[in-house]
C-alpha cells in the first residue's frame, strides 16, 4: 500500500492535501484502489485481480463493487477493510463497499498486469481461458503449464491444491522447482 498523505514529509514540510474526493471520478476511485494488494497475494492489486466490479457515486457516498474470487474467500474482510482505508487516505469520507456473487469472479477477469506479477511472483498464471464462450466443452486434465522461474513447459501437476484453494501445485522437470499455479475458473 501507498503512505498516507503527510507520510515521509521531512523537516516540517507538510504533504499536499488530498483531492477533494466530489471531484473524483471512478477512474481515479480505481487508480487510487491499484495500492490496495490482495492480502494473499500482495503483488496483486484487486483491482488488477479483477475483484473490484464497479465503482459508483451516490450522493457523497462512495459505492465500490467487489466479487469474491469464490464464496466464501477469507481474503474478502481484509481486502472490503483496505478499499476503505485507501478511500479514506485520499479524503473520501463516506464509503460503502458492496459485494456482487453474481456472475461470479473468474480469472478471465484478471489484467496482463496481474499475470505478469504472478509470474514475477513466482506463481505460474492461469494458462487457459477458463469461460469457453464458444460452447460447452470438457476441460483437459491438466493443462501444460510453464514455469514461472525458467519458463520451461515440462512439469507436470503434482496437486489440484495449492496454498490456497485458487491454486494447484505443480513441479518444473527442467529445474526441479516446486511451484503454485493459479487455476482458471
Amino acid at each position: 500500500m501507498v503512505n498516507a498523505p503527510g507520510h515521509g514529509a521531512r523537516d516540517g514540510a507538510t504533504a499536499p492535501a488530498p483531492p477533494n474526493p466530489s471531484f473524483a471520478e471512478p477512474q481515479q476511485v480505481l487508480r487510487w484502489l491499484h495500492d490496495v494488494s490482495d492480502p494473499e497475494i500482495p503483488v496483486l492489486s484487486v483491482v488488477d485481480l479483477g475483484v473490484v466490479r464497479d465503482v459508483a457515486w451516490e450522493g457523497d457516498v462512495c459505492v465500490v463493487t467487489i466479487t469474491p474470487t469464490y464464496s466464501g474467500c477469507p481474503a474478502m474482510q481484509e481486502i472490503r477493510r483496505g478499499i476503505e482505508q485507501a478511500l479514506h487516505r485520499q479524503g473520501v469520507a463516506k464509503v460503502r463497499v458492496d459485494t456482487r456473487l453474481a456472475p461470479p469472479w473468474t480469472t478471465d477477469w484478471m489484467t496482463e498486469r496481474a499475470r505478469q506479477a504472478l509470474r514475477g511472483y513466482g506463481i505460474a498464471p492461469p494458462a487457459e481461458q477458463a469461460v469457453d464462450v464458444s460452447g460447452i466443452a470438457w476441460r483437459r486434465m491438466a493443462p501444460r503449464v510453464a514455469c514461472p522461474r525458467c519458463g520451461s513447459r515440462d512439469t507436470s501437476l503434482v496437486s489440484g491444491f495449492g496454498s490456497t484453494a485458487c491454486k494447484a501445485l505443480y513441479r518444473c522437470h527442467a529445474c526441479r522447482e516446486p511451484f503454485d499455479y493459479f487455476k482458471p475458473h
